[in-house]
């Protein structure tokens, strides 16, 4: 397949874990088992997450299912995700491997120096990741502060996302078939945990009920992002943070 491209139509934790520090990008892979040039993109996924100044997320996406192969890892409201940027961005671009950085620039997901360029280019808009959103997990409760903004227009949505590290797929059909494929930073469910208004606020989630789909045991981290905009219309990353769950 060259370049697929289609037209728009946490276990209880004792103890706090704390986030990490806010990452200089959101880096979005909308792939597909059932694309046969989503593999280098997967890889280079992987390659990528051993930056700590990047959050990296795998989103797979049902509508290459067709082909042959049922994508084990999609979530719909992944593909949904990328209509509603291309939306957005107003160019009706949705394919795979596609790269969304910050929220608001795209790039082939198997080019390295594009992907860079998309974030120099995201980071050009002074808001981008300006929040230091700070996470925490202790006595099986997820806490999420959201400094107040300097813009008192500043707004938008604050999302939590259990993630699994690593998973490898034999995948037996479609394009791919006979290979064994590692997919890294999948994100596993979509929680919104509230509407920021641009004031400090503090959202809460528990730990036990995380769990839709998959086991807990399968994941390895929390993401929150806060996202200028709504679901049907994503903007802006604001900020962002992550934290492991052991």
């Amino acid at each position: 397949m060259n370049y697929r491209h289609v037209a728009l139509a946490a276990a209880l934790v004792c103890g706090a874990n704390p986030a990490l520090a806010g990452p200089r990008a959101v880096i979005e892979l909308f792939t597909s088992q059932g694309c046969s040039s989503c593999p280098a993109a997967d890889k280079l996924l992987g390659e990528l997450a051993r930056d700590p100044s990047l959050m990296t997320m795998s989103l797979p996406v049902d509508y290459w299912d067709y082909l042959g192969w049922k994508d084990t890892l999609a979530l719909h409201g992944h593909t949904n995700r990328q209509h509603a940027y291309a939306a957005a961005r107003g160019d009706m671009e949705v394919y795979t491997p596609q790269v969304v950085v910050n929220g608001v620039a795209h790039a082939l997901g198997s080019d390295k120096e594009a992907i860079e360029r998309a974030i120099v280019q995201s980071r050009t808009n002074a808001d981008a990741l300006v929040l230091p959103v700070v996470m925490t997990i202790a006595a099986g409760v997820v806490t999420v502060n959201v400094p107040p903004a300097n813009d008192a227009t500043l707004h938008g949505e604050v999302w939590l996302c259990p993630v699994s590290g690593k998973i490898a797929v034999a995948i037996g059909r479609g394009e791919n078939r006979g290979h064994t494929i590692t997919y890294h930073d999948v994100v596993r469910r979509w929680i919104k945990l509230g509407d920021w208004t641009g004031s400090a606020q503090t959202f809460t989630y528990k730990v036990a009920d995380l769990p839709a789909g998959f086991a807990l045991a399968e994941i390895d981290r929390l993401d929150v992002v806060v996202q200028g905009g709504v679901a049907a219309k994503p903007g802006l990353m604001l900020g962002a943070a992550t934290a492991p769950l052991p």
